[in-house]
């Protein structure tokens, strides 16, 4: 399954993240930024020791209590065929004060205005807090899809923005409940 949205700048495909040959891509980190399970994990253990070492700098300078929710960094890819992995911390869902969907929106909103930063051509997302952080999908992809669509209306650097499924059946709900069309 792949679909280009009209523009042709956002595209959804089925598939492990951590093979996509893009500028960056995005890990849905946990705060400690040192690995951990789902595509985190995968995104380190996948990209090498160098990954974790970059974290843990970033860890040591920037962010000692750890990244705070909706915020990112960017780091080297190590072995992945990314140039960069941007590093975000989505929503637990519901343990946000009804702040839920705006924390998610700030997660792709940052990493966007770091690839553009970066003058990154292409990005590739995950779908970020929709495993163990309990985010329903359907939501998660209006509040997804609304944060591109609102930075790509400003922005001409970014050339691809690669929403990236791990099942057929997760792509399908983004197909169902996102706003990439409305826009």
């Amino acid at each position: 399954m792949e679909q280009t949205f009209p523009g042709g700048r956002v595209m959804v495909v089925v598939g492990d993240i951590t093979r996509q040959n893009v500028d960056a891509l995005v890990n849905a980190a946990n705060s400690s930024l040192l690995g951990g399970g789902g595509v985190d994990g995968a995104i380190h253990r996948a990209g090498g020791p160098a990954i974790l070492e970059a974290c843990r700098e970033i860890r040591r300078t920037q962010y000692p209590q750890g990244l705070p929710t909706g915020e990112a960094v960017i780091t080297t890819a190590g072995n992945l065929p990314a140039r960069y992995v941007i590093h975000t911390v989505g929503p637990i869902y519901g343990r946000s004060g009804g702040r839920d969907a705006d924390m998610l929106a700030a997660c792709y909103q940052n990493s966007l205005r770091l690839a553009e930063t970066h003058s990154l051509r292409s990005i590739a997302f995950p779908a970020i807090s929709t495993g163990v952080f309990g985010y329903p999908q359907d939501e998660a992809a209006k509040v997804s899809s609304r944060a591109i669509a609102e930075f790509l209306a400003t922005n001409q650097t970014l050339a691809e923005v690669r929403l990236v499924f791990f099942k057929s059946s997760d792509g399908d709900i983004f197909h169902e409940h996102n706003e990439l069309e409305k826009k």
